[in-house]
């Protein structure tokens, strides 16, 4: 006779706490089998060996285990395709259903489509619950029924929604997993991945991480910002913890969280975007995509100081901070004229705290095509850039010690780079009009 269990599936929510999903799992009425898979769809799109992600996930994994061991129970976890691996839980237990929570990307969206019709043949219950926004799909939207696609009027009827309710903690209770030895996690090498520089430790946020935010965080030599996002895009933190320590402490912090989950109602309600300018008129831009001026670029070789300081902090680090990310997107949209979908590609690749939903709203807003843009004609001076938010050069001479020399020249100049990019996009327009 097989147990029967009910299974939580971790995803996006790599945490024991506060954890929706999980909470509605151990309320069942059977113990909860905790499942996560490598998905090999995934991964195998992944062209570097040495993924930060990756690894930060595994560590984070092997944390979920450790927690797990202390309750008496143990993560199944699979490396293979997502079907195969529910199978493999049905032919060890009696599942009576599999609960998770919600995932708002064109893709999650359709695989969590086919796991439940799958489930649904065998008479298996598939719960899927809100967890890591505040407000998601539908809850905000204009009186007329219709999504925001202006973050102001968004964000202010967020706030004006918002109640304790919405932030209050889901008691996750370490009771009620199924009774097992610890078993065994597929290794990084098995799955064709290797050990990166990135140690995973269980993130936290105190007061004293944000109470000075808004007067810091455009500096990127301070490093004054919590490096909290690829802890919200994995789900080892909890947003409702984020959300209410950030009404209490600093609420220029509180406007990026709402930042985040406008890009991800974006992403929900015009899935087109992934490859697509969220204003049409912009996908008839023509431009010169030179490969070899967007491989300087992604090296940090452009002979801008700030621009190349940022790509190479990216790809030493997998981070960069956000005022840098701000100039560089600007600069290879505007200043080389090469298409926003080749750097969102590429910091997708870079990136630890990757958010397809941010990272898409993001260049598309620095390449003038989306929601909320900055408009067209909004090109970033990297040196005057530098001037203002890196003036004692602390933050080059940190990333690009040797600035002075590695180029002799930059690689296009600023006055011209500008006037053509405004041509491009001017031409663009009128086409579009006509």
């Amino acid at each position: 006779m097989k147990d029967k269990v009910s299974v939580f599936w971790f995803r996006r929510d790599l945490r024991l706490t506060d954890n929706v999903g999980l909470y509605k799992a151990l309320s069942s009425d059977y113990p909860v089998v905790p499942l996560f898979i490598f998905d090999k769809d995934i991964l195998s799109k992944l062209p570097n060996p040495k993924d930060i992600r990756v690894d930060y996930i595994h560590q984070a994994i092997e944390s979920l285990q450790e927690d797990l061991a202390k309750a008496g129970s143990s993560l199944h976890v699979s490396y293979g395709k997502v079907k195969g691996a529910f199978k493999d839980i049905l032919d060890q237990y009696d599942v009576q259903a599999v609960f998770c929570n919600h995932d708002y990307e064109p893709q999650a969206i359709q695989r969590d489509k086919e796991i439940g019709e799958m489930l649904s043949k065998s008479e298996i219950a598939f719960h899927s619950f809100k967890d890591q926004v505040i407000f998601e799909k539908d809850d905000i939207l204009k009186n007329d029924g219709k999504p925001y696609t202006v973050y102001t009027p968004y964000a202010k009827k967020w706030r004006a929604k918002l109640e304790q309710k919405h932030y209050t903690v889901a008691p996750t209770s370490r009771e009620g997993f199924f009774q097992t030895a610890k078993k065994r996690i597929p290794s990084l090498k098995s799955m064709g991945f290797e050990k990166t520089t990135v140690d995973f430790n269980t993130p936290k946020l105190t007061p004293g991480m944000i109470s000075d935010y808004d007067k810091h965080r455009d500096f990127p030599a301070e490093d004054r910002t919590t490096r909290l996002g690829v802890a919200l895009r994995f789900g080892t933190i909890s947003v409702r913890e984020c959300v209410k320590t950030a009404l209490k402490n600093n609420d220029t912090w509180l406007s990026e969280l709402i930042w985040r989950e406008f890009f991800m109602q974006i992403l929900y309600h015009f899935p087109n975007v992934v490859d697509k300018s969220f204003k049409s008129q912009y996908d008839g831009i023509r431009w010169r995509n030179k490969e070899d001026e967007f491989k300087k670029w992604c090296k940090g070789e452009t002979g801008y100081p700030i621009v190349d300081a940022g790509m190479r902090q990216l790809n030493e680090s997998g981070f960069m901070h956000n005022r840098v990310r701000m100039v560089v997107a600007s600069f290879l949209c505007k200043h080389l004229l090469i298409d926003w979908r080749w750097g969102e590609a590429y910091f997708a690749e870079k990136l630890l705290d990757y958010e397809l939903s941010s990272n898409n709203g993001n260049w598309q807003w620095a390449a003038g095509c989306g929601c909320d843009a900055a408009p067209y004609f909004r090109i970033f001076n990297p040196d005057a850039q530098t001037k203002r938010f890196d003036k004692d050069l602390s933050y080059i001479k940190k990333w690009n010690p040797d600035y002075q020399k590695t180029v002799e020249r930059p690689i296009v100049d600023h006055k011209e780079a500008r006037e053509r990019a405004l041509k491009a996009y001017k031409k663009a327009l009128d086409d579009a009009r006509s």
